[in-house]
């Protein structure tokens, strides 16, 4: 999944080695945090978070664990 969240968010940004994916598991969420350079947060949320909702549907929609939610947080 990180490797998903990867490949979407660096097309879209100016300084793709600044991505940074961290994954922390519970009991019944897994949880994704999203962190990218301060110039391309704007680039990564979209205009009144379309972007970030595009993204965030395209991760989970890719779920295969369907005991486990799966949330992604942009910072």
């Amino acid at each position: 999944m990180k490797v998903l969240i990867e490949s979407i968010v660096s097309r879209l940004v100016d300084h793709p080695e600044d991505i940074v994916v961290t994954e922390k598991e519970e009991d019944k969420k897994i949880v994704y945090h999203l962190t990218v350079n301060e110039h391309d947060v704007g680039k990564v949320i979209g205009k009144n978070g379309r972007m970030a909702k595009a993204i965030r549907t395209v991760v989970y929609a890719a779920n295969t664990d369907a005991n486990k939610r799966i949330y992604l947080d942009i910072m």
